[in-house]
């Protein structure tokens, strides 16, 4: 039963983590899980618990939203400096890696593409690049960022492009990865126009 526990232990560990908690009471949590484990009266009533932990993680989304806010808008200040760096009325930002030719989508065609995202810092959220298998999708069924850019574009084009929280999935985020209020860069290649 130790391992039983321990990997109990590291599973909610884990869970609380990746929700944003750096430290934590680790004899509070083990008092807590023996409270209930034992039948002991709780310290803290469940609803006054319920409370408790919606404004604390209240309060680091907010934090977390700020800090996305501030970090976002010194790289693209910092970047839109950048020769070849083009920013467009909206505030996307891109590079242009290589030209296509032909026509450019319309709002309401399919496309082909391989792309990269990463946050500001490097860090990879999703990649067709890494899976090996382009993305087809509606121009207009993707991030706001995304449907002007690709209007941009020219089959066999390879843009990166430095996407502002707002024209990205701005106070929501995506996912684990992606947190609230963040700046994203792609390269995408956009590699056909029709299904």
């Amino acid at each position: 039963m130790e391992k039983v526990s321990y990997s109990l232990g590291v599973n909610v560990a884990k869970s609380v983590k990746n929700q944003g908690l750096t430290s934590i009471d680790s004899e509070a949590i083990a008092q807590a899980f023996t409270d209930v484990f034992e039948g002991n009266e709780l310290k803290i009533s469940e609803q006054e618990s319920n409370l408790i932990l919606q404004d604390y993680f209240g309060e680091l989304a907010k934090e977390a939203q700020s800090a996305n806010v501030e970090a976002g808008e010194r790289f693209l200040a910092e970047n839109a400096k950048r020769d070849g760096v083009t920013t467009t009325a909206t505030g996307l930002q891109y590079e242009v890696l290589a030209e296509g030719s032909g026509d450019s989508p319309k709002e309401t065609d399919q496309v082909t593409v391989h792309y990269h995202g990463t946050l500001i810092d490097g860090t990879v959220f999703d990649s067709s690049v890494e899976r090996g298998q382009p993305a087809t999708f509606p121009v207009n069924g993707v991030i706001p960022g995304w449907v002007e850019a690709l209007q941009l574009m020219k089959p066999g084009a390879k843009y990166k492009l430095f996407i502002p929280s707002n024209l990205a999935y701005g106070e929501r985020g995506a996912g684990g990865s992606i947190g609230p209020n963040a700046t994203l860069i792609f390269e995408v290649e956009l590699i056909s126009i029709g299904g």
